[in-house]
């Protein structure tokens, strides 16, 4: 691990990391990490499932009852990528899994929850799960084309016409440059979404993610797409100003929305506003339908 890296995440990441610890005390194992995650989903009627995915095996859960249809399909945030200011996590399984939350409080008929690369399947070369994509590469074009072999696979096995993507902090990310390159792809939803890295690491005065695509370069790109953006007021780890980045990359667009959530933290507060927070708005205005074209004579005229 470089000098260069640890600066990079030091100071970015160690309140993250504190966030974890403060919301889930003592829960560091990963049996218990996978016991939290079981309790979440298994209410919901998720089922487990590993997904072979290109270089990885992407953890997923899903509900999928109606096929010949779209589903919403969650990505989970970055996880616990580092211990502390100076060593990088061995594991990045996050202790608080915010996405699966959200996706277990989503009430429609298709649901579905992707974790990250190497979360929940287990660390080491065995699993391509070098500590780089929980780090410098999280948003590497390999960790992007894993998600495109996830979705192809849902589509295949339930018979699905698309997919509405939501992602919290990284997984946003990841879900911005994965809907920028398909046309399946019927709405975009982020969460505390770090959508401008550059940015991010600007803002925390850190090294940038040199390795990993950023997100702001798409934008342009997707301003044909339904998006609704969640805001956190209080987020100290994500702050407002990389969505304003996001927001004018993307320019003047009918389809771009955005909720400012005043008392809202990086974590704290979306879960419990999420049934309402999926109501808000998520279409593309548009401009007026043309009048229709006049109607030629000959098809007026009555013949006798």
């Amino acid at each position: 691990m470089t000098r260069k890296t640890i600066r990079h995440f030091a100071m970015a990441l160690a309140a993250a990391t504190a966030l974890s610890a403060a919301g889930c005390a003592g829960n560091t194992t990963m049996e218990e990490r996978d016991v939290t995650a079981d309790r979440i989903a298994r209410p919901a009627f998720m089922v487990e499932r590993v997904i072979p995915a290109g270089p990885f095996n992407l953890m997923a859960w899903e509900r999928m009852h109606v096929k010949r249809a779209p589903a919403t399909v969650y990505i989970e945030g970055d996880g616990l990528a580092w211990t502390s200011p100076r060593r990088v996590s061995l594991d990045s399984t996050p202790k608080n899994p915010v996405a699966l939350h959200l996706a277990a409080m989503d009430r429609a008929s298709n649901v579905a929850w992707l974790a990250r690369p190497c979360q929940y399947t287990g660390a080491g070369p065995a699993n391509n799960c070098e500590s780089k994509y929980w780090t410098d590469s999280r948003f590497a074009p390999e960790v992007v084309s894993s998600y495109h072999a996830a979705l192809d696979n849902m589509k295949r096995l339930y018979g699905l016409t698309g997919f509405h993507l939501v992602g919290y902090s990284g997984g946003a990310a990841v879900a911005a440059l994965v809907a920028a390159q398909r046309d399946d792809i019927l709405s975009f939803r982020s969460v505390a979404g770090n959508l401008d890295h550059e940015t991010w690491t600007e803002l925390h005065g850190v090294s940038p993610l040199t390795d990993s695509l950023n997100p702001v370069t798409v934008a342009p790109e997707l301003t044909h797409l339904p998006q609704h953006h969640f805001i956190g007021g209080q987020d100290e780890i994500v702050p407002p100003a990389v969505f304003h980045s996001w927001a004018q990359a993307a320019g003047k667009t009918d389809c771009l929305k955005y909720s400012f959530i005043m008392e809202n933290e990086h974590e704290a507060g979306w879960v419990d506003k999420w049934p309402e927070l999926l109501t808000r708005p998520i279409e593309c205005a548009g401009p007026p339908a043309p009048a229709p074209a006049p109607v030629p004579q000959e098809f007026l005229d009555v013949k006798k």
